[in-house]
């Protein structure tokens, strides 16, 4: 079994910054593609950024680029997710995922919330 542990989020100012952690912990070792997908109340699940066994190559989508960045280490077993700049549009639930041998979104952490508001 593979567990996830998300951590970091809270409620912040819009033009602040985070820094997103994903502990995990089983099969892992770090040799496979994390990513990072959040959604907003009412919609739909979206990612948000991917990365690399090895930490270099790193896929954003379009509207993330600039503002997150994704990176990991590989000793620890943990991914992260910077994202500055935050706007109220931000808000949302943020979920780590690892992939899995088939090349799918295997596991999943039970998210944690980031809410931007004055």
């Amino acid at each position: 079994q593979v567990q996830l542990i998300e951590s970091g989020g809270g409620l912040v100012q819009p033009g602040a910054s985070l820094r997103l952690t994903c502990a995990a912990s089983g099969r892992t070792s770090g040799r496979y593609v994390m990513g990072w997908f959040r959604q907003a109340p009412g919609k739909e699940r979206e990612f948000v950024a991917a990365i690399s066994w090895d930490g270099g190559k790193a896929n954003y989508a379009d509207s993330m680029k600039g503002r997150f960045t994704i990176s990991k280490d590989n000793a620890k077993n943990t991914a992260y997710l910077q994202v500055n700049s935050l706007n109220p549009e931000d808000t949302a639930v943020y979920y780590c995922a690892q992939e899995g041998d088939a090349g799918t979104w295997a596991y999943w952490g039970q998210g944690t919330q980031v809410t931007v508001s004055s």
